[in-house]
């Protein structure tokens, strides 16, 4: 007897990981592929495409072992969001991918921002431009590498090249498109305004696709390379974010995503598209059709813990978390502002750095690491707040990440945004979302929110607890006129 399978493939950048789900729900195998950066100057962020390919047919082989009689019935693709794939004629990689976090293209970002104007990136595309986003990527090749560029026929996002390597099919989606900046966000379809101001060629870019719209199906030679059956159907897919927020069944207006890994987000849906006008968050097509979201990101969440748990001696993460639960709401008057690595949302800031403020001679390690703690919570807080102030009002959030599993950090968000948070299982967040667009792509549901009814289960639960409301409100308010205070100070620089 076959055990049907629905497979979900996140292609991250530390790793390539693969869920295989069943009709249900039940989390069949795990298996992923470690993947490495290359960084061949500061600043660049670079992987092969290649490497991708074989870590997915890697941790496919590896998944689809641990299954007895594995009858796969979909395949859904979710991805690091930004990275340009540049394809020649042959459709062979070109050059090395540029990543979402390489900054070399500062000057390409200040060419569309001069080129197109901030009110006119918030019409065509959403979003401002930051070096980040896929064109500065592709406008840096044109400038520094003529000679490849020249040999750009298609232009792919990562997980759109793995999609393109098991179907032979070229082709995005709106979730992942939205990060170009060459893509329409309110009519879901490239940008030929965009195209003709920074003289893009618009046949490099590849067919639009929903995120649960059957691609192609398996070809022979990736199904001896990956052991999936020929035709398998591959779906359209969609960014890690939103793939994540699918995941955790975050996918109508009230719903909220709080993402607490190594950096942190913030993504709340919508049934309109909504943009900020001074562009301090993002506005993206979620991978369900007539839906966007906003997210804000801070870029050191977990990290920020992380490098204070190494500069506290042999201090594990349990012992600094048991100290800060028995340190009281706001510190001690401890702040800390998280910007170890700049800052993106509600201050696009490569210079903002991290800062403990408020020390004294009372201060304990325990104040420090709640301060650590709270000041991720505040930095969370400024995406919720903007999105407010854009009239959209979540009603409760899902947590996700490292930081959801601790007791103390998910009652302290909670505390903090002032909304009741849940976390849900199974926890694989963005490869499960991608499997849930396999099976809606399949037909074993009518639609994400079928299936994320059918597939999650609520596991923990807190409300914000009213005795801390008024000091919370009272340490925010410290936090948020630290930065405007530094700012200059920041952009003074210095190591």
């Amino acid at each position: 007897m076959t055990q049907a399978v629905f497979i979900g493939i996140d292609v991250g950048t530390s790793s390539i990981k693969v869920a295989a789900v069943d009709p249900v729900g039940k989390l069949l195998a795990v298996a992923s592929s470690p993947m490495s950066v290359d960084v061949k100057r500061p600043g660049w962020s670079e992987q092969r495409p290649e490497d991708w390919w074989a870590g997915t047919c890697s941790a496919i082989k590896q998944a689809l072992s641990e299954i007895d009689s594995p009858e796969v019935r979909g395949v859904g693709l979710s991805g690091q969001m930004h990275s340009l794939v540049p394809l020649d004629s042959q459709r062979q990689v070109v050059r090395p991918a540029i990543l979402w976090n390489d900054v070399r293209s500062s000057a390409e970002a200040a060419y569309v921002r001069e080129t197109v104007g901030n009110e006119s990136l918030r019409r065509l595309a959403g979003n401002p431009s930051l070096e980040g986003f896929t064109v500065t990527k592709l406008l840096w090749m044109k400038n520094n590498e003529p000679d490849l560029f020249a040999q750009i026929s298609h232009m792919l996002l990562a997980k759109d090249y793995i999609r393109y390597r098991l179907t032979g099919e070229l082709g995005s989606e709106p979730s992942d498109a939205s990060a170009t900046l060459l893509f329409d966000i309110v009519n879901s379809r490239w940008s030929d305004e965009m195209c003709g101001l920074l003289n893009v060629n618009s046949e490099l870019l590849p067919p639009i696709i929903e995120s649960a719209q059957i691609a192609g199906g398996v070809t022979k030679s990736a199904a001896i390379a990956t052991g999936l059956a020929e035709g398998v159907p591959v779906v359209g897919g969609g960014a890690d974010n939103a793939c994540a927020a699918i995941g955790a069944g975050v996918v109508s207006a009230g719903d909220a995503l709080f993402s607490v890994g190594t950096s942190g987000t913030v993504v709340a849906p919508t049934t309109l598209p909504v943009t900020d006008p001074e562009m301090r968050i993002h506005s993206m097509r979620h991978a369900t059709p007539d839906t966007w979201y906003l997210m804000g990101v801070v870029l050191s969440a977990g990290a920020a813990l992380d490098w204070w748990r190494k500069s506290s001696g042999d201090a594990t993460f349990d012992d600094l978390v048991a100290e800060a639960a028995m340190t009281s709401a706001g510190s001690g008057g401890v702040t800390f502002l998280p910007y170890l690595t700049g800052e993106r949302t509600p201050h696009a800031d490569a210079n903002a750095r991290g800062v403990f403020f408020g020390m004294h001679g009372g201060t304990t390690r325990g104040h420090m690491t709640r301060a650590v703690m709270e000041g991720v919570s505040f930095a969370l807080r400024d995406s919720l707040e903007l999105m407010t102030a854009l009239d959209v009002h979540p009603d409760e959030a899902v947590a996700v990440g490292g930081g959801a599993s601790s007791a103390v950090w998910l009652q302290m968000l909670s505390d903090v945004a002032n909304l009741p948070l849940r976390t849900v299982g199974p926890s694989e967040g963005a490869p499960l979302g991608a499997a849930m667009l396999a099976a809606v792509g399949a037909s074993e549901f009518g639609g994400v929110v079928d299936a994320g009814k059918a597939w999650l289960t609520d596991l923990k639960s807190v409300t914000p607890d009213a005795a801390v409301r008024d000091v919370y409100d009272d340490a925010y308010g410290r936090y948020r006129h630290l930065y405007p205070a530094l700012r200059g100070m920041f952009a003074e620089g210095g190591e």
